[in-house]
């Protein structure tokens, strides 16, 4: 038997359930409404409660932590508790039954920072301009209203311009950043060049601010100690007076140049010397006969023929070997590896003893050397002869120049730049003297 299918009823379903004439959130809808033919009817018979209570859940949200749970990271929401916590039980709130609902919402602090309330202050230029708007009646001087329909009193903002109120703070005759000239063209901005952070030679050396004194330098010393602080100053003078006599032998080296130059004979080369001819009578043979030169022999077909084969023979010995040179270096190509890295070891190994004997250098001091200008003085060795010794302090004379000594220890230290004591010079010039007028009249 054919199942027949039932008529539709018009009248509605029993079990539909009402719509309700509010949403959960208080706000008035119209939702009942049965016609949605019009624009305006879709627009205000829209069901959005799922909406809004999807913001409200994100409001609950900022209001406990701060912001959302979609903005917040793993590391903030999760934590592997590895240790455990024995203050957790203390901070836990305490359950009571006479803590009224409305303390338990009150100490419920939300993390949104709360709105200020507190009324900001209104400069004088703002509330005049605010009463400019509102037409309302100011006061000048001496306690006079003014005239709103003056011309920058009334209605009207007129205030005082952007360029007023930033004078002051533009200075016309800086350098400008980025300036464009009225042909289109842009000014040339000077590079701006990093300064390179290198080590100073101060922060390697390790000599102390006060040396210690040789054991020689006493005015009661041990003969072997003394013996040997004479000998020290005897070979610095030594080397002193050495490069005394250089300096002086190259001085007169250049002055014998200057005056060979100066006696310059022409056809003669620079720094020879002609020996006088002396006549002794003889006549000598005439030298004006031109010798004849020979001229080369004109070369036959067979000899350019021969140099030729000898040429390309010679050239193609010259290709072999170097295909011979070639073919070896290609066999010895790890060999020629391995020597040039051998030769690269040796070179860094060389550059890194060089660099630790220059640091091993500096950490003695910078005596000795040319730093600038001037080269670092060395300290003198202040030491008396066994003569002039005194056996006990009441004799005692002084050696040496303590600020002397302080100055070059600056110096050795890298404190202060090596500097020359400056003599003055003769004045090159000389006076004229003048005799005035007035003066030359005596009575």
């Amino acid at each position: 038997m054919a199942a027949t299918k039932p008529a539709k009823s018009s009248q509605p379903s029993s079990k539909a359930a009402p719509k309700p004439a509010k949403s959960a959130l208080g706000a008035p809808t119209q939702l009942a409404q049965a016609s949605r033919k019009g624009k305006r009817a879709w627009r205000k018979n829209i069901d959005i409660q799922a909406v809004e209570q999807g913001l409200e859940s994100l409001r609950a949200e900022e209001r406990v932590i701060g912001s959302t749970l979609q903005k917040q990271t793993d590391d903030q929401l999760f934590v592997v508790d590895t240790k455990g916590d024995a203050r957790v039980r203390k901070t836990l709130p305490r359950y009571s039954k006479s803590l009224l609902t409305s303390t338990k919402l009150l100490s419920q602090r939300s993390a949104v920072p709360a709105v200020v309330s507190r009324a900001t202050k209104v400069t004088r230029a703002d509330k005049e301009r605010l009463l400019r708007i509102a037409k309302r009646p100011r006061k000048g001087p001496f306690n006079a209203v003014m005239d709103p329909t003056e011309f920058g009193a009334g209605s009207a903002a007129v205030d005082v311009t952007q360029a007023v109120k930033n004078s002051g703070d533009h200075d016309l005759w800086a350098p400008a950043v980025e300036e464009i000239i009225p042909d289109g063209l842009e000014t040339v901005q000077k590079p701006k060049f990093k300064k390179p952070e290198l080590a100073h030679p101060r922060d390697i050396i390790e000599v102390p601010a006060v040396s210690v004194p040789h054991q020689g330098a006493s005015y009661n010393p041990p003969v072997q100690a003394h013996e040997e602080l004479i000998m020290e100053a005897y070979q610095i003078e030594q080397r002193r007076q050495e490069e005394a006599a250089k300096l002086a032998e190259f001085r007169k080296q250049i002055e014998s140049a200057r005056i060979a130059a100066n006696n310059i004979i022409e056809g003669v080369p620079v720094g020879m010397m002609i020996d006088e001819i002396i006549d002794d009578g003889e006549v000598p043979a005439s030298t004006d006969a031109v010798i004849p030169k020979k001229p080369p022999a004109r070369k036959t077909k067979q000899q350019r023929a021969r140099m030729a084969r000898q040429r390309a023979e010679k050239q193609a010995l010259a290709e072999k070997a170097a295909r011979k040179r070639l073919a070896n270096s290609i066999n010895m190509i790890k060999s020629l590896r391995s020597e040039a890295a051998k030769a690269t070891d040796s070179r860094e190994q060389a550059r890194l003893a060089r660099q630790l004997a220059l640091k091993l250098k500096l950490q003695k001091g910078l005596a000795g050397q040319k730093l600038g200008k001037y080269k670092v003085p060395e300290a003198d060795v202040d030491v008396q002869i066994g003569e002039d010794l005194s056996e006990n302090l009441r004799t005692l004379k002084p050696e040496g120049n303590l600020f002397r000594d302080r100055f070059v220890s600056l110096q050795q230290r890298a404190l202060i730049e090596p500097r020359v004591p400056v003599l003055p010079s003769k004045r090159k010039a000389k006076l004229k003297e003048y005799e005035k007028h007035a003066w030359k009249r005596f009575e």
